[in-house]
C-alpha cells in the first residue's frame, strides 16, 4: 500500500448499542455526530467487546486475544493495579510503530499502571486507602508508553476510580496530593487521591482537547508518517457529569446529556480531520468496551426515563446475554468502505488486531493475536467465511460461545449483574439468535445435541489458553 491509512480507533466507555440514535428508532438521545459518521461508513448490526467489562476488553483490542488467558479471570482492575499487558507482548500499537505509524493514546487506560512504590508494594488487590505509599514525582516503569505508544497523556482507570490525575508520556503531571469524598449517583465516583486541577466534569473536554491537539498536529497524507491515535473516552461511564451546556439535551437525564457530550466530541475530532485535509486516507472506528449499564441501585434508565440504552437486546454490562457485550461498531474510510452500508456479519472487538494487520499487510508472528481474525473483506464489501465461534466471558467470569444462529450459555442466568433466573433453571441456555435475539426462549432442552457440540467448541477454545504466552 502506497499511502498507508492513518486510523483513529475511539473506545466509548459503557456506550450501548440503543444509545446511538441511528442505530435505536426509540432513543431518548440526539447523537448526531455518530449518525453522520454511520451515514458516511458501514456499520456492523452484529459486533460484540470480547468481554462484557472494562479492563479485559482493552486488553482483547490491544493484544487480539480473549483477557482470560491472562491473569484476569473475572472482573476488572483498579487505578492502583500493576500492568495487565505481558512484558514483550505485541500489541497493534507496536505492530504499527513496527510499520512506521505514529502512535498516541489518549483517555481512559483501565489496563494497569507501573507505579513507583515503596517498599510494601501495591495490594494484591489495587485498592489502597488514604495514603497509598506512591512517588507520583518518578516516572511510570510501565504504561502506554512501553506498549507501543509514541505518546500519552491518560487517567488510570475509569473516571470513578483513584487516583484522579492525568499521567502524560509515563509521568504525572500533578501529584494527587488533595483528597476527594466519594459521590453518589448521577455524580458516581469512589473516594481517593485526586490531582488539585483534576476535575471530573471537565475530564472528557480535557481528553478531547488532548485528542484533537494530536490531530492538528499531523499533515496530510505524504508528508508526515501515518497515525494511530487510539482515543478511549471516559464516557459515558460513571460520573454522570454533563457540562452546564448539556444538561437538558436529552430525555434521559443526566446519563442521555452526557451522551449528547460524548457525540460532541466524537464530532470535533471528526471536523479536526476535516480542518487538517485527513479525511480521505483516514479509516475512523467508533465502538464501545462494553454495552451500557441500563440499572443500579437507585438508577434504571428503562424505568425512569422510557430508554433502552441496549435496545431489544436482553441484560447490561458485565452480563453474557448480548446486553452485556453487543456494541454499536462504525467504520468510515472514504473511497474503500461504501458509505451508508450495513454488515451483519457476527465480529469481536479482539478482531481489530487482525483487520489492521490485514490492511497492512503484515505477518502476524506465531502465538499473538490468537483471537483475532480479519473483517477486512466486510469493509471492502465482499462475501467471505463467517469468523467461526466467538467466545463471550462475563464479569463474573463465566462463558458464552456464539457459533452462526446459535448462542450458548454456560450458566443458569446472567453471569454478571442483572437478576439471574429462578433456581430451578436449566445450568446452560441455548438461544436462536436469527429468530430470537432478545433471547427470551431458551430452547437447549430441544436441541441437546447443538449444546453439547457448542460445549465441546468452548472447552476446547479454554483448553488453548496458555498458548502464546511470551
Amino acid at each position: 500500500m502506497k499511502h498507508p491509512p492513518n486510523i483513529v480507533f475511539i473506545l466509548s466507555d459503557d456506550l450501548g448499542y440503543g444509545d446511538v440514535s441511528c442505530l435505536n428508532p426509540e432513543s431518548k438521545i440526539p447523537t448526531p455526530c455518530m449518525d453522520r459518521l454511520a451515514a458516511e461508513g458501514m456499520v456492523f448490526t452484529d459486533a460484540h467487546s470480547n468481554s462484557a467489562v472494562c479492563t479485559p476488553t482493552r486488553y482483547g483490542i490491544l493484544t487480539g486475544r480473549y483477557c482470560w488467558r491472562s491473569r484476569l479471570r473475572k472482573g476488572v482492575l483498579w487505578g492502583y493495579s500493576p500492568p495487565l499487558l505481558e512484558p514483550g507482548r505485541l500489541t497493534i500499537a507496536s505492530m504499527l510503530q513496527a510499520k512506521g505509524y505514529h502512535t498516541a493514546c489518549m483517555g481512559k487506560w483501565h489496563l494497569g499502571l507501573g507505579w513507583a512504590w515503596g517498599e510494601s508494594g501495591p495490594p494484591g488487590d489495587g485498592v489502597v486507602t488514604r495514603d497509598p505509599g506512591i512517588d507520583f514525582s518518578a516516572p511510570l516503569k510501565e504504561g502506554p508508553h512501553t506498549v507501543g505508544f509514541d505518546e500519552s497523556c491518560i487517567i488510570p482507570a475509569s473516571l470513578d476510580m483513584p487516583p484522579y490525575c492525568y499521567v502524560r508520556n509515563g509521568r504525572v503531571e500533578e501529584p494527587p496530593n488533595a483528597w476527594v469524598e466519594s459521590s453518589p449517583r448521577p455524580a458516581l465516583w469512589r473516594a481517593g487521591a485526586r490531582s488539585p486541577g483534576f476535575r471530573h466534569e471537565n475530564c472528557l473536554l480535557d481528553l478531547a482537547g488532548e485528542a484533537e491537539g494530536f490531530l492538528e498536529r499531523q499533515e496530510p497524507e505524504g508528508e508526515t508518517p501515518p497515525f494511530f491515535l487510539y482515543f478511549a473516552t471516559p464516557s459515558p461511564h460513571t460520573p454522570h457529569v454533563p457540562r452546564a451546556e448539556f444538561r437538558g439535551k436529552s430525555a434521559a437525564g443526566a446519563y442521555g446529556d452526557f451522551v449528547v457530550e460524548h457525540d460532541w466530541v466524537i464530532g470535533r475530532l471528526l471536523e479536526a480531520l476535516d480542518r487538517r485535509g485527513l479525511r480521505k486516507n483516514t479509516l475512523v472506528v467508533l465502538t464501545s468496551d462494553n454495552g451500557a449499564h441500563m440499572n443500579d441501585v437507585n438508577f434504571d434508565i428503562e424505568r425512569d426515563y422510557g430508554h433502552r440504552s441496549n435496545h431489544i437486546y436482553r441484560g447490561q454490562k458485565s452480563d453474557c446475554w448480548d446486553g452485556g457485550h453487543r456494541v454499536p461498531f462504525i467504520v468510515r474510510w472514504p473511497g474503500r468502505v461504501a458509505a451508508g452500508s450495513s454488515c451483519g456479519e457476527t465480529i469481536c472487538l479482539t478482531d481489530v488486531f487482525a483487520t489492521t494487520a490485514d490492511i497492512l499487510t503484515t505477518e502476524v508472528p506465531h502465538g499473538t493475536g490468537e483471537d483475532s481474525v480479519s473483517f477486512f473483506p466486510f469493509l471492502r464489501g465482499q462475501n467471505a467465511r463467517s469468523r467461526g465461534p466467538l467466545v463471550h466471558h462475563s464479569v463474573e467470569g463465566y462463558f458464552a460461545l456464539r457459533e452462526g444462529p446459535w448462542k450458548l450459555i454456560a450458566c443458569s442466568g446472567s453471569g454478571g449483574w442483572s437478576e439471574p433466573e429462578n433456581s430451578g433453571a436449566p445450568p446452560v441456555q441455548l438461544y436462536q439468535m436469527d429468530r430470537d435475539p432478545a433471547e427470551r426462549t431458551n430452547v437447549a432442552g430441544e436441541y441437546p445435541g447443538i449444546v453439547a457440540n457448542l460445549l465441546s467448541k468452548l472447552a476446547a477454545i479454554q483448553a488453548t489458553e496458555d498458548e502464546g504466552a511470551v
